[in-house]
């Protein structure tokens, strides 16, 4: 073999030589890329999923097909029932100090005002531990009250929260924040308008705005 024979054939041999390793490169490029989008799928997917569990602890809801009924029912939107419900209990069944049991924390006396005014009868205390009994009378008062006071809705939260007796002695179907004497009643009407706007974007299928 003459010394020009095997240059060339040393050549070649480096030729094929370096393809390979580019193809072995370009093949742990692809892959390396490939894992990447995959562990981005992943992260993305744990991060929603963490995003729901969180929003199930800071903005909870339950019993959604009994407020949708309700909120057609009664006239009253689906997200101030949901936002009321939060401020009220966070959707967990209790009983307060004063004696207001159930989601919405309507007490006996609201119960049975609200029996009298819808021609029931058969009301008796243990059913405002009922999810659907308890949103239902809760509201109908929310109904009551934004009739009473002539649909402002300030009035029948802060009615809602302080009675009907002291919102009268405020301004009524005039009243404005700034005229809620109560500051847990102020902030309570602050917490319900914000958390119906959060109810309202998170939930809007839910609820059905959608």
């Amino acid at each position: 073999m003459t010394p020009g024979a095997s240059t060339r054939r040393a050549r070649r041999q480096s030729q094929r030589s370096g393809a390979r390793s580019r193809g072995r490169r370009r093949g742990l490029t692809l892959a390396v890329g490939l894992g990447a989008i995959a562990l981005l799928a992943i992260v993305l997917a744990n991060t929603e999923g963490v995003k729901d569990r969180i929003r199930e602890v800071t903005l909870p809801l339950r019993h959604e097909d009994v407020i949708r009924q309700q909120a057609s029912d009664k006239g009253v939107p689906a997200d101030l029932i949901a936002a009321v419900i939060y401020a009220e209990s966070r959707f967990r069944d209790q009983e307060s100090h004063a004696g207001a049991r159930g989601l919405m924390q309507v007490t006996p006396q609201t119960a049975e005002l609200i029996e009298e005014l819808s021609g029931g009868s058969t009301f008796e205390t243990d059913d405002l531990s009922n999810p659907d009994i308890n949103i239902r009378y809760g509201t109908f008062y929310l109904r009551y009250l934004l009739d009473k006071f002539d649909q402002n809705l300030i009035a029948a939260l802060a009615a809602y929260n302080a009675g009907e007796t002291n919102v009268a002695a405020w301004g009524g179907s005039e009243l404005r924040p700034d005229d809620i004497r109560f500051a847990e009643t102020r902030h309570y009407v602050e917490d319900v308008t914000e958390k119906r706007s959060e109810y309202r974007e998170h939930y809007a299928e839910e609820l059905g705005f959608e």
